[in-house]
C-alpha cells in the first residue's frame, strides 16, 4: 500500500487538540496552544479534551466525538493528542469507518497514541509519532518540538546518534512503522496490526516488565516476523527494574535479535524521555548503523 502523505500546514491553519485516551492537566493543553498560536496556527481545543471521566477525558461517546470532528472536518490540518495513557482502543473501531482517506490530516502523538498511527498506517496515512502537549509547551528551544514543526511544514528529518555496543551494522531501506511496543502487541491478528515482516520496525516502551517485552519477541520470533524485518530501531525503554535473568532490557533484546541479520540500532532516542525525535509513520526511511560514524534515520521524498 502506497502512503498517503497529509498536506503540509500553511500560516493559518487549524489544529485540533484532542485527548483520545487519558486525562490532561489544562495547563499543557494551554502551555501548548500558545506555542502553536506563536507559529501562526490556530490551536482548537476540541470540547472534551480537558474534561475526565474516571481515568480519561470524557466517556467513550465524547472521545469519539472530538476525535471524528477533527479527523473529518475540512477547517482541521492536524490533530494533536494532548497526552497518551489508554483508551484510544475503546474509538478505534468506530473512527475505522470514517472516511479518513479523503482528507487526510496529521495525526500527532506517541506511548498510547501508537493505537491510532496503527488506525492511520491501516488506511494507508502517514502520521507523526513525536511529543505532545508537555513537550511542545516548551517551544522551540525543545529540537524535538523544531523538528516536529518542521514536518509539519513540508520537511523531511535526517536524524544523527549515537552508537551502541549492541548495534547489528549495515543500511536497509524501507517503509518505518512502529510505537510503544505494549500497545502494538495488543493490535495482533487485527485490522490495526502493523508489525509487519519486510519493514523497519521502531519500538519503544516504558514501566513494563523485562519478562514482558520478551515474550512479545517470543510472540515475534515464533510468527515469524522478527528475522523477516528489514531493520529494527530500538528506542528507550523506562521505568522498570533488573530483574533476576537481566539487569537490562537492551540485553534481553540483544539476545532475542542475535540471530537477525539485518541493521538494529540500540538507544535510539525515541519513547518516554526528554529527547524523543518525532518520526513519521509509513515514511519510506534508510537506516544506517555504523561502526565508523554516528547512526542515521534518513527520510525519503
Amino acid at each position: 500500500m502506497n502512503t498517503i502523505f497529509p498536506a503540509p500546514l500553511r500560516s493559518g491553519d487549524k489544529i485540533a487538540i484532542v485527548s483520545p485516551a487519558g486525562a490532561i492537566d489544562p495547563a499543557k493543553v494551554e502551555g501548548a496552544v500558545s506555542v502553536l498560536q506563536a507559529q501562526g496556527w490556530q490551536p482548537v481545543v476540541m470540547p472534551h479534551a480537558l474534561g475526565r471521566s474516571g481515568n480519561y477525558s470524557g466517556t467513550d461517546d465524547e472521545r469519539y466525538s472530538d476525535m471524528a470532528e477533527a479527523l473529518t472536518n475540512p477547517d482541521y490540518r492536524a490533530v494533536l493528542c494532548s497526552r497518551g495513557g489508554y483508551g484510544v482502543v475503546h474509538i478505534m473501531d468506530r473512527l475505522a469507518r470514517l472516511p479518513l482517506t479523503d482528507d487526510p490530516k496529521w495525526v500527532i502523538g506517541f506511548s498510547d497514541i501508537s493505537a491510532m498511527h496503527a488506525l492511520m498506517a491501516s488506511k494507508g496515512i502517514a502520521s507523526i509519532h513525536s511529543p505532545m502537549a508537555a513537550q511542545i509547551m516548551k517551544g522551540t528551544s525543545d529540537p524535538d518540538t523544531a523538528s516536529l514543526f518542521g514536518i509539519l511544514r513540508g520537511e523531511r528529518p535526517a536524524y544523527a546518534f549515537d552508537g551502541h555496543a549492541y548495534d547489528h551494522h549495515g543500511i536497509a531501506t524501507g517503509k518505518l512503522l512502529g510505537g510503544n511496543m505494549a500497545v502494538l502487541a495488543e493490535l495482533i491478528s487485527t485490522p490495526y496490526d502493523i508489525i509487519r515482516p519486510d519493514t523497519i520496525l521502531f519500538l519503544e516502551d516504558v514501566a513494563e516488565p523485562i519478562y514482558k517485552i520478551e515474550r512479545i519477541f517470543y510472540q515475534l520470533r515464533l510468527s515469524g516476523v522478527l528475522e523477516n524485518l528489514r531493520g529494527l530501531v530500538v528506542g528507550q525503554f523506562t521505568d522498570y527494574r533488573p530483574d533476576a535473568n537481566y539487569n537490562d532490557m537492551e540485553t534481553m533484546i540483544r539476545d532475542m535479535t542475535s540471530g537477525c541479520r539485518y541493521p538494529i540500532a540500540f538507544g535510539v532516542p525515541v519513547g518516554h524521555v526528554d529527547h524523543n525525535l518525532p518520526l513519521i509513520e509509513g515514511a519510506r526511511v534508510t537506516l544506517k548503523v555504523s561502526p565508523y560514524a554516528k547512526n542515521a534515520l534518513i527520510f525519503h521524498r
